[in-house]
């Protein structure tokens, strides 16, 4: 017991140092208008280069990488039923089914699916 909060103290430490470093390290000190400017052939910009962004996008986005990550795990579900016992596997199935089923639900009560409103 008395080893594993060592371990567990050193490690945290380690980590802890490492984010100090490279807090330290990250920091700009010098902001030069020229080199926070974009590039654009040696001229001033003309406009802003940060053009307005569609959150509706955004979203759209980020649910299809979650339901694309949730597809690769679906897949070997497949296959575990011929290395497991049969219930152990319906079980979380059926768990894990229905937590994507309850995420799909409340993700199109919130409108989150409508692109065109």
């Amino acid at each position: 017991m008395y080893m594993l909060f060592l371990m567990s103290m050193i490690i945290f430490l380690i980590s802890f140092m490492v984010m100090i470093l490279t807090n330290l390290l990250s920091n700009k000190n010098i902001e030069d208008r020229e080199k926070s400017s974009p590039f654009e052939c040696g001229f001033d910009p003309i406009s802003s280069s940060r053009l307005p962004f569609s959150l509706r996008f955004f979203l759209i986005a980020v649910i299809f990488l979650i339901f694309d990550v949730e597809i690769a795990l679906i897949l070997p579900m497949t296959i575990i039923p011929f290395n497991s016992s049969i219930t152990f596997w319906s079980i979380t199935s059926i768990t894990f089914l229905s937590i994507l089923t309850i995420g799909l639900y409340h993700e199109w009560m919130q409108g989150s699916l409508e692109w065109a409103t």
